[in-house]
């Protein structure tokens, strides 16, 4: 396996899409007074910017057709969901507090504080999608190790938030914990399996020679990890649900494990 060549000009060629993209939703956000709308766009952000590597790369590249069907999927299905969740709600508590912290005037605040972050990390993260592209070498075992990886984590980030779904949607109390499927294993299935499909997406690149797509999965876990998953996570739930301190006592924060009794 040689080193593919790091592609900067077409890299940059994305970033004008996902400013536009951002900057469109921005405006829309603002009547609405919910910024919220950000996040169904991150995903399509990151399809988006893989489409525009693929119009400029080989079409040779034997990744090219796996990789963006691969993401096409994991990226309608993400906007689906968040859409869906979000659709009629306010914004999140997290949201909700940064409003709180910036006003006044956070309306124009939000467009670098939110959605212009929302891209910056929408393009380090399409990294391995560039990657992936810029190499016509043969499939190898790198690449059906990504693939498995990628289905690992599809069905523990989709499996997950189906089941919180349908838990939402029946639970009898407010301070009932759902610990069943996915979630009896860990704490966070759904992190656990975004993180899985950005690190089979690494692998894909690696196959192809690209070691320099390594950001974007490094990205992924410590945004999940520290700024947008455990910690903030859990204690909000912890405070919400007196149930939930059991829960932390016998479940894995993050890797899925056996209870602990």
């Amino acid at each position: 396996m040689t080193g593919a060549e790091f592609e900067f000009g077409l890299w940059l060629s994305a970033l004008p899409l996902l400013l536009v993209a951002a900057m469109l939703t921005w405006l829309l956000s603002l009547p609405l007074r919910n910024v919220g709308l950000v996040e169904p766009l991150w995903s399509l952000m990151v399809f988006a910017a893989g489409v525009v590597y693929a119009l400029d790369s080989d079409p040779r590249a034997p990744r090219m057709s796996l990789v963006l069907w691969l993401c096409a999927l994991w990226a309608a299905r993400l906007a689906w969901h968040l859409a869906r969740r979000n659709a009629g709600q306010p914004e999140s508590r997290r949201l909700a507090d940064m409003r709180a912290r910036h006003e006044p005037h956070f309306g124009l605040k939000s467009l670098y504080l939110v959605f212009w972050r929302r891209v910056l990390m929408a393009w380090v993260v399409s990294l391995p999608l560039l990657g992936a592209f810029t190499s016509i070498a043969p499939l190898g075992r790198l690449d059906y190790c990504g693939m498995l990886l990628w289905l690992v984590g599809f069905v523990f980030e989709a499996g997950a938030d189906w089941q919180l779904r349908r838990f939402n949607a029946s639970a009898g109390t407010a301070d009932a914990v759902l610990n069943r499927g996915f979630w009896r294993y860990t704490r966070h299935p759904n992190y656990f399996g975004e993180c899985c499909i950005w690190w089979g997406f690494f692998l894909f690149a690696l196959a192809a020679g690209a070691w320099w797509a390594l950001p974007a999965p490094l990205l992924v876990t410590g945004l999940l990890l520290r700024t947008a998953g455990l910690p903030p996570f859990g204690r909000n739930r912890d405070s919400r649900r007196p149930q939930y301190a059991d829960y932390v006592l016998k479940t894995n924060a993050f890797l899925p494990g056996k209870p602990r009794e």
